[in-house]
């Protein structure tokens, strides 16, 4: 059984129509597209999702981050964790291009963080779909990520560190 290489996920966010184009050559229209001192950050609904009301995401280029969270439907659900995945994010005046790089991290509400997508990250790597440096960007971007979440206990308290201080 052979694992099958695609290329590497990229989205681009059109800042000015609020819209975002998906690898699957899509179009979706966002709820919320803002800029922010430390990146931009992104609101877009989920109707297809049945336990999931929306889609909240981060993009921090001066910390290679792509931050994710689900928005359950019901308001009586409990929340999930978050999703922290390395990323080479382009920014420009009209449009922000970022580059999924296949590894990341999940942090469960009150859990423990763990790495998450190695073993498609590790097929992408053997097979030339990423370049061995951005492979050693998306490992020292994980690894630090881990590192300075353990160390702060919390990932606003992280975000907070890195000089991020709107409540995620």
């Amino acid at each position: 059984m052979s694992t099958v290489i695609a290329a590497q996920p990229v989205e681009v966010v059109d800042v000015f129509s609020a819209q975002r184009h998906l690898p699957s050559g899509a179009t979706q229209q966002l709820d919320d597209c803002h800029l922010e001192k430390w990146g931009l950050s992104l609101k877009c609904p989920t109707p297809q999702d049945p336990a999931h009301d929306s889609e909240i995401t981060w993009l921090l280029p001066e910390l290679g981050v792509r931050l994710t969270q689900y928005r359950p439907r019901s308001r009586h659900a409990r929340r999930e964790g978050s999703l922290v995945t390395a990323a080479r994010i382009e920014p420009n005046t009209r449009s922000w291009t970022t580059t999924d790089l296949l590894l990341g991290l999940e942090i469960p509400e009150g859990g423990t963080t763990r790495v998450i997508h190695s073993e498609d990250f590790a097929a992408a790597v053997s097979g030339g779909a990423i370049r061995l440096s951005e492979a050693d960007y998306a490992l020292r971007t994980v690894l630090r990520t881990f590192d300075e979440i353990r160390l702060h206990r919390d990932l606003n308290q992280w975000l907070a560190h890195r000089g991020v201080f709107e409540p995620w």
